[in-house]
């Protein structure tokens, strides 16, 4: 999330000049020229000792150097610097100056010059132009916030701001010198396909919305049009990646292009990735090649229901140990730099999963009905057989945002009760509700998390 609108207020006679009226960006409008003075600097090797001694008296302004060329032609030739001096002070005026200003004057250590500093529209923020754009009335609610994903600046504008949509764009653009492309969403996430895609428009800069993110240390090649990314997210995708250990098995029933399941493949953690968007599958292969974690991660292309069913015989039937050969060494400059070469290792796949992970908050905690019963005929893979536990789920979902904090808490844990058939409430063992984040002014984004009951998963 990026927020071009925290700049300090720049003091009136520093800002740009304004127009109202304008529809379509004219950078060239935005000049101005502010009368100032300025110590001629006489001696180039004292210009950090005056710095310091002319501190209180130097112009002190956001993104502005205060020191600058001699404003005299031939002295700029001959590499001479003044400092800009503060607006109250008239070069012309000594009752404006400092006792330090004019001790250093009289010392023929400076001397003091009217300066002609010229602003134009490089530089002044996104928010200083925007504001000389826009209504006064709108001015309190600029539009600022928005998401970057790779090259790309995805815009959610409001009614109002609509009509300076192009304005706003381009403004971004030059402003963010990363940025390529800026698209603002006009429905909501999931309004046109089951994919958690959106419809956008094209605001600024080219239409290419094929995109590389880094994300976890790990790369991810996709092109946002097709598929699910949300940059806000990632630190929610940490605090799940911590709850994994190496060497367990993750089933990433809505993997998407593969925000848990690659990270977790980096850490040695034996991952069934997931998802029905045919282009999260091919983004997501693509993902555990790019981070060579293929002998981790296996990406599937099948709907989330029937991939709980099939996952966990999957998991229990697949090969029992995976080989890890390492690269060999690198040539090494001598001998006394060569290493010993790191030697193979081979790891046992658990049979069980420990964690299922149900991204998709609209609609997951609808799939949770496929764990009734899901290893009934196969209690002894589980304690007390076993060392294994039943296996944590992790359930997103959307709440209504209220005063009482339990109150989403209660209202999740009653739709999980319903669709598994067996309560569970706030406050019991392996049972936490996670508030994720914001997602509208009456909605936020939830994380359940519990452990499968046995008297579900056997029933």
């Amino acid at each position: 999330m990026s927020d071009p609108g925290k700049a300090l207020k720049l003091p009136e006679m520093f800002r740009p000049p304004v127009n109202r009226a304008m529809r379509i960006l004219d950078r060239s409008y935005f000049k101005k020229d502010v009368p100032l003075a300025a110590a001629r600097v006489l001696d180039n090797s004292q210009i950090n000792r005056l710095r310091i001694l002319l501190h209180q008296d130097l112009l002190q302004i956001d993104r502005m150097q205060n020191v600058r060329p001699d404003p005299e032609e031939n002295d700029v030739k001959m590499g001479r610097r003044a400092l800009l001096m503060r607006p109250d002070i008239d070069p012309r005026n000594k009752s404006t100056w400092t006792s330090k200003l004019n001790d250093l004057v009289e010392q023929h250590q400076v001397a003091m010059t009217p300066y002609n500093l010229t602003l134009d529209y490089d530089y002044w923020s996104y928010h200083d132009i925007m504001t000389a754009i826009l209504p006064v009335e709108k001015q309190d609610d600029l539009p600022t916030g928005f998401s970057i994903v790779g090259h790309i600046a995805h815009l959610n504008l409001r009614e109002q701001d609509l009509p300076y949509k192009h304005l706003i764009a381009a403004v971004l653009l030059d402003k963010n010198p990363q940025l390529r492309t800026v698209i603002n969403k006009v429905d909501k996430v999931g309004g046109h396909s089951e994919f958690r895609t959106f419809e956008y428009e094209l605001l600024a800069g080219p239409p290419d919305l094929r995109v590389t993110v880094r994300e976890s240390d790990c790369t991810f090649h996709f092109d946002y049009s097709k598929v699910y990314w949300n940059t806000r997210l990632s630190t929610e995708h940490n605090r799940i990646l911590e709850m994994f250990a190496p060497g367990e098995a993750v089933c990433d029933v809505m993997a998407g292009v593969g925000p848990f399941a690659v990270p977790a493949g980096k850490k040695e953690v034996f991952v069934w990735a997931n998802d029905l968007n045919p282009d999260c599958f091919t983004s997501l292969q693509e993902a555990v090649d790019v981070n060579k974690v293929s002998k981790f991660v296996h990406p599937f292309n099948e709907d989330g229901r029937d991939f709980i069913r099939t996952s966990f015989r999957d998991l229990l039937f697949s090969p029992r140990l995976v080989h890890l050969v390492p690269r060999g060494p690198r040539h090494a400059r001598s001998k006394s730099l060569a290493k010993a070469p790191p030697t193979s290792r081979t790891l046992l796949v658990p049979k069980t999963f420990s964690h299922y992970v149900m991204n998709l908050p609209a609609t997951a905690i609808t799939f949770l009905d496929a764990f009734i019963s899901i290893y009934r005929g196969h209690e002894e893979l589980f304690q007390p057989h076993t060392s294994a536990k039943l296996p944590m789920i992790h359930v997103y979902c959307f709440s209504a945002k209220t005063d009482d904090d339990g109150e989403a808490g209660r209202i999740i844990c009653e739709a999980i009760s319903e669709t598994i058939g067996h309560t569970i409430r706030p406050g019991n063992e392996d049972v936490v509700i996670w508030d994720v984040r914001d997602v509208a002014p009456h909605k936020r984004m939830f994380c359940a998390s519990f452990r499968l009951p046995a008297e579900v998963a056997f029933r």
